[in-house]
């Protein structure tokens, strides 16, 4: 929480805001008559599940709207200046200058011909707020408020040149760059792992902390808005449901559904135990590398039982996901071996039968990459039918049919595009796709991080209830530690490309732990808004 006294006159206020989205040549509301107040020093949480309308009132405190849309009614002020209808040349005169926006994927919003610094400098240099020379020592100094690896230095990085977490702060420093009175934060956090979330929460808390600075935190994560927001604001539908200070939001919800985020919890399943005999895949001493330089795997082993569901778990860059690529054969290990029920794969996807690539199959992270927007859904999922299975026509039809009832969507959906979806909507398609193929083994790449929290656990159930139909293994890639506990048989712990702890889920995550084990597991946010201040201190008491 920001901490910070607030001024009496509101620094933003909108009153009855309605946005409208044109659809078949009709508008229809995405956000209905909101009424929002924040004032100078204040943290405003907004939550709720996909297509809320979060975003779309974050955009609003820009007086902006996306293409397509339209404020249909309502005020926009901003320290008493309306902004719904006023001239773009005022509009753009404020944003950035007064009012700053941090979007959820940095790596996307970056210039990639652009080092840091130079991105940096760019608006307060053209808005002769600084020389070129001031505003590069404050990018140094900001880098250093936000607690990034060699503050002098690392502006002259190129964005794929940090990690993605020290990208994520270095766009919040470069929204900083004219000391905005407003920053809207976009789901800041929602990609990252649980230990990078700490470092760009704690850059977050600093600069509202030490610059007075408003802000609007944008996400369906209640435990990370907790840390942050002095009050919290629950939308769904377009509506807001309920407002309130963010300790009697926690305590004292008044409204179900607002109940319903806050209890929502997947049903922890037993542990079973690998059947006798055969695994199914083995991983055996498993190293690789990109560009035959760069490692990212090391001497990985590990197996994956028959009917079991093996969490495979670990920050950004400890290769998780160049593990699925590699048993894919997307990426050709250096040296090891992948067997699948006893056979050794061919390292390289082009050179395995039809037979071996349909007996593994990947669900993706971003079922709006995932999926071509160009195609039914029918398409989608007819063609991996018509690749394995040589099912056409009306056979095909009666197949996908099939799919679409396995993943509790109706036969309609044939007939629409990815557009037309909601993000579950559209990860059940991505899974249904994979059990097209009818395959032994599924990996799932973080496929519930880009969801809210009570659409990721209907994609969770779902996946069990498939799991117990089908007999099939699961390869569950995730940094979500509570979905670990939730599904996980077996975990495997990676970090720097090696495996440094594996086991059953009880024996992992119950004392005595491995110390990196250890510090995921006190990453993981908690609904308690002193969670975050408190971990700083116990590391900084235990780090000096």
């Amino acid at each position: 929480m920001s901490g910070v006294s607030v001024s009496t006159d509101p620094l933003l206020q909108i009153t009855g805001l309605t946005v409208e989205v044109r659809a078949d040549d009709t508008w229809r509301p995405v956000l209905h008559e909101l009424d929002l107040t924040l004032h100078r020093g204040e943290v405003l949480g907004l939550i709720g599940e996909s297509g809320a309308g979060k975003s779309t009132a974050g955009l609003a405190a820009l007086g902006y709207v996306r293409n397509g849309s339209r404020f249909a009614e309502g005020s926009i002020r901003f320290d008493g200046r309306e902004l719904v209808g006023a001239p773009e040349r005022q509009l753009r005169a404020l944003r950035g200058l007064r009012v700053a926006y941090v979007a959820q994927s940095a790596a996307a919003s970056f210039n990639p011909a652009w080092n840091l610094i130079t991105q940096y400098t760019e608006i307060p240099v053209k808005r002769r707020l600084r020389t070129r020379q001031q505003a590069e020592a404050d990018a140094q100094n900001m880098f250093k408020t936000l607690l990034l690896p060699d503050p002098k230095g690392i502006g002259y990085r190129y964005p794929h040149q940090v990690s993605g977490g020290q990208l994520q702060r270095a766009m919040i420093a470069m929204a900083m760059s004219c000391q905005p009175e407003l920053i809207v934060f976009d789901e800041p956090t929602t990609a990252l792992d649980v230990t990078t979330q700490v470092e760009v929460l704690t850059a977050i808390k600093l600069i509202v902390e030490r610059f007075g600075t408003a802000a609007l935190y944008i996400s369906h994560d209640l435990a990370v808005v907790t840390q942050l927001a002095d009050r919290i604001m629950v939308l769904r539908h377009g509506c807001k449901v309920e407002e309130g200070d963010t300790r009697q939001i926690l305590d004292k919800p008044r409204e179900p559904y607002t109940k319903a985020l806050l209890g929502q919890k997947i049903e922890r399943r037993r542990s079973t135990p690998s059947p006798a005999g055969q695994p199914l895949l083995r991983i055996d001493s498993l190293s690789a590398a990109y560009a035959r330089r760069v490692s990212v795997l090391q001497n990985v082993t590990f197996e994956v039982g028959r009917k079991q569901t093996v969490a495979v778990v670990g920050e950004s860059g400890s290769g998780k996901s160049s593990l699925a690529r590699a048993i894919t054969g997307l990426l050709t290990p250096t040296r090891g071996t992948i067997a699948l029920d006893g056979k050794l794969l061919s390292p390289r996807m082009q050179q395995r039968s039809r037979s071996d690539l349909k007996r593994i199959q990947m669900i993706y992270q971003s079922p709006d990459t995932a999926l071509n927007p160009r195609q039914q859904i029918g398409e989608v999922l007819g063609r991996p039918l018509e690749f394995y299975l040589g099912l056409r026509g009306k056979a095909q039809e009666r197949y996908v049919a099939r799919l679409l009832e396995m993943i509790d969507l109706d036969q309609s959906f044939a007939r629409r595009f990815p557009e037309d979806l909601s993000g579950g909507e559209k990860q059940r398609i991505c899974i249904a796709r994979a059990l097209a193929a009818e395959p032994e083994l599924i990996i799932c790449d973080e496929v519930t991080s880009a969801l809210d929290q009570l659409v990721a656990q209907d994609i969770l159930r779902l996946l069990q209830r498939l799991q117990q139909e089908l007999s099939a293994s699961f390869l569950f890639i995730t940094h979500d530690l509570a979905t670990v506990k939730a599904i996980a048989d077996q975990i495997v712990v990676m970090q720097n490309g090696m495996v440094v702890d594996q086991g059953s889920r009880d024996s992992v995550l119950k004392p005595p732990l491995h110390p990196y084990t250890n510090l995921l597991l006190s990453s993981e946010p908690k609904l308690d808004p002193n969670w975050l201040t408190q971990l700083l201190a116990t590391r900084a008491q235990a780090y000096g």
